[in-house]
């Protein structure tokens, strides 16, 4: 094992940090559920259950995004796009209440029992605490409870109320909805927050807008990015 692989961030942990590093990665980088994980590791000798693959997602799931987050902070663009949609858990409706820019990057996920402005406000105030300012404009559906939330928490706002203006929030719904599937339903929402909170962070560092970018151009940025996920994880670029 590599000096790098004993950061103390892996202590206590057998496996060397290059392998747990690449599950978690697997796990969010990709719409795949423990056991293919699981499958694709056995694959190549490593042997480890989903269980274990489950413990390391959560776990340094947990800090890799939070310090991509860290990385990211006032860097992301000041249009907000914000859009909610309802998710069953255990036959009873949970809304996900999300916030992206104009560039398709997650600001924030909130899982959340009410559609109403309480909740609305609720997002907006984590939004203004994460990002520590305010957007030049904010983009919703015909909900009305965010412009009740805007004109409380940020009543000089520029607010377009339009279903057709919002379909890039309305988008980024999608991977959760492929996992909710392969998961076969999440079994709470604390499990969906979780969940959310680990995702859409590691999705940003992936997140290339490919209709604007040449594959030079693709290829650079991901190579970019996977070093910054080396250096986050404190494993050895391959």
């Amino acid at each position: 094992m590599s000096e790098v692989a004993r950061d103390p961030l892996y202590r206590r942990h057998r496996y060397p940090a290059e392998i747990i590093a690449h599950a978690v990665w697997l796990y969010f980088r990709f719409p795949l559920s423990l056991r293919m994980v699981e499958d694709m590791l056995a694959s190549r000798g490593i042997i480890v259950t989903h269980q274990t693959v489950r413990s390391w997602a959560e776990k340094f799931g947990r800090h890799f995004a939070r310090e991509i987050k860290r990385r990211s902070a006032g860097c992301l663009g000041d249009k907000w796009h914000l859009d909610e949609c309802v998710v069953a858990i255990n036959s009873k409706k949970q809304w996900l209440w999300r916030a992206v820019d104009q560039d398709g990057f997650v600001l924030e996920g909130l899982v959340q029992s009410r559609r109403n402005a309480k909740a609305a406000k609720r997002l907006m105030r984590k939004l203004l605490k994460a990002q520590g300012r305010t957007p030049r404009v904010m983009i919703t559906d015909k909900l009305r409870s965010y412009d009740a939330a805007r004109r409380d928490l940020m009543p000089g706002v520029e607010h377009r109320s339009h279903k057709g203006l919002n379909n890039r929030a309305e988008n980024s719904h999608q991977p959760t909805r492929r996992r909710e599937r392969i998961m076969k339903r999440f079994k709470s929402a604390r499990q969906l927050q979780r969940f959310v909170s680990i995702h859409d962070p590691i999705a940003n560092l992936f997140h290339f807008p490919r209709n604007t970018l040449s594959s030079a151009q693709h290829r650079d940025l991901r190579n970019a990015a996977m070093q910054i996920w080396n250096k986050i994880a404190c494993v050895a670029a391959a």
